[in-house]
């Protein structure tokens, strides 16, 4: 069951897309959510898919992006989609990991050892895999996206070793494996929405967070965390789901174009992606941000007892093997 402050978001997500579909007279309107700003690289990906499925169906078919949180947050709009209250999301696999566990693999802290090693995997059996898990509760996996490395940062000091994070109160998601890599690197995690994160730094509710330096700089997070420290522990990519109830709703036609276009997609956003980065890295040093390598080995060996832990079921181990053997 939903809910309730999901429930709500529910009703308000089905009271936009009815005065959406008035007003689009012909054309049907996918609805699809997404917590980052206009112009990021999954918001941009799945604009892209709408506008070649407009082009292929004429016109009737397209899809409208929510984006900045204005559906609520990641876990709002899995449950939304879930329900069928809106028909897509792009969502970080991080508050996926209770829910679908295989996602909770692919962001163990060290589990993939490049960018090109997680896109091997995530193109592969195991992206495949996961993508399949969704259908155990109403969803449709349809791509894969990356969601870059995702390092720490905070207002205090330069992050070395994990000693160095002992008191601190780390922003991670509402996860429990992201939960654990915190505590395993004695910092005291704190989980929070996304959107939360800026004014959270600001009064300093949390002295820092973790995620990738795209959204570092796009949610200015930059502005109050003038630290930036190269933990690189996880590569935690992103999920673009469908509710089963709208996927069933097209015709076997409109089905197959849409997962092409998703697929297809992928390319797309992770050119988007890797110049994103560039940007926002050149972005933020420009902004005197200190950015610091750390003591990698120590770090790996800290949240080591969080990756065996993971590992303990058997599915969850094959799937880290077949990870590995793709490395």
């Amino acid at each position: 069951m939903p809910t309730r402050r999901t429930a709500l978001l529910m009703l308000a997500a089905g009271a936009v897309a009815a005065t959406r579909a008035r007003a689009a007279g012909s054309l049907r309107a996918l609805h699809a959510a997404d917590v980052h700003v206009a112009g990021y690289p999954t918001v941009e990906a799945v604009r892209w898919i709408g506008e070649r499925l407009s082009a292929a169906t004429g016109g009737e078919l397209g899809i409208h992006v929510y984006h900045s949180g204005q559906l609520g947050r990641e876990q709002d709009t899995v449950e939304m989609a879930r329900f069928g209250a809106i028909d897509l999301t792009r969502v970080n696999f991080a508050p996926l990991t209770n829910a679908f566990p295989l996602t909770g693999v692919a962001a163990l802290p060290y589990v993939f050892h490049s960018v090109g090693h997680m896109r091997r995997a995530m193109d592969g059996e195991p992206g495949r895999r996961i993508l399949a898990d969704f259908a155990r509760r109403d969803l449709v996996g349809l791509a894969i996206y990356d969601s870059g490395v995702r390092c720490v940062y905070n207002v205090r000091r330069a992050i070395h070793a994990p000693q160095d994070l002992k008191g601190l109160k780390i922003r991670v998601p509402p996860s429990d494996i992201f939960i654990d890599i915190g505590r395993a690197l004695g910092a005291n995690p704190t989980p929070l929405s996304f959107g939360e994160v800026y004014s959270s730094l600001q009064t300093h509710l949390i002295d820092g967070a973790e995620n990738n330096i795209r959204s570092f700089h796009s949610s200015r997070q930059f502005e109050v965390a003038r630290y930036w420290s190269e933990t690189r522990h996880s590569y935690s990519p992103e999920a673009l789901l469908m509710s089963r109830r709208s996927f069933d709703r097209l015709g076997a036609a409109e089905q197959s174009l849409l997962l092409r276009l998703a697929t297809e997609s992928v390319p797309v956003m992770r050119a988007a992606w890797d110049e994103a980065e560039r940007t926002s890295r050149a972005a933020v040093l420009a902004a005197g941000v200190q950015v610091n390598d750390v003591q990698l080995q120590e770090f790996a060996r800290a949240t080591r007892p969080v990756v065996e832990a993971w590992l303990a079921a058997p599915p969850m181990r094959r799937m880290y093997e077949d990870i590995q053997a793709l490395a």
